[in-house]
């Protein structure tokens, strides 16, 4: 396990590389694998790359993000108009089927909910309305309408996998109630993260379990 002083400074490191992150209004701190970020950011997108820049660092294994949003005060909007604003958004969003996600907002946070076909189409939402004005934070409740024969979904992904770099021995897929699970083994860590996004990417894929070694 690397030390907890070096993965708070290579944690620091990584916020001052992001550039949609102020990295000197955040605190880092590191123990056992676990990085607590502290501190404010002036909107949610920036809360949202501090927690996935932390994420991205060898070594750590979770995150406690602690991150509080101090919107200026050119920045703050109703809640009427955050729901305007992103209901529109969404409308105009081609990935995302018409009328499938309902947004409430109140004090700057906005809930979604509704039910689409993928772990795509939930998270296209999410990135839809986390970067409007106001909006302090979302919660995004969007449910993924299972597929219900589970061999076309593994034959789906196996195909997908098979389209881009992967030899057909090198994963195996099996699927069970939109839960996706990978075996087998890959040359490199850019590969392994590729098959999951791959799987993630399937209709009625609710969940990714990624047990791909890499050799």
């Amino acid at each position: 396990m690397i030390n907890d002083n070096v993965l708070q400074t290579a944690v620091q490191d990584e916020l001052r590389w992001e550039p949609s992150v102020i990295a000197a209004h955040i605190g880092v701190t590191a123990k056992a694998g676990v990085v607590t970020l502290s501190g404010h950011v002036g909107d949610f997108a920036s809360k949202y790359a501090a927690e996935k820049a932390a994420r991205r660092v060898k070594g750590v294994m979770a995150v406690a993000e602690e991150i509080e949003v101090h919107l200026p005060s050119d920045a703050k909007r109703s809640d009427d108009e955050i729901a305007a604003a992103a209901v529109e958004r969404l409308a105009w969003n081609v990935s995302i089927p018409r009328d499938a996600v309902k947004v409430k907002v109140e004090k700057g946070l906005i809930t979604l909910t509704g039910t689409v076909h993928s772990f795509y189409q939930k998270q296209a939402a999410l990135q839809d309305v986390r970067r409007l004005f106001g909006v302090v934070g979302v919660s995004n409740q969007i449910a993924i309408k299972a597929q219900p024969d589970a061999l076309a979904v593994s034959d789906g992904i196996a195909q997908a996998l098979h389209r881009s770099l992967f030899d057909p021995k090198m994963i195996k897929v099996t699927a069970q109630n939109g839960n996706i699970r990978l075996t087998g083994s890959v040359h490199s860590l850019y590969e392994r993260r590729l098959a999951a996004n791959t799987a993630w990417a399937a209709p009625g894929a609710m969940s990714v379990e990624n047990e791909i070694s890499i050799h």
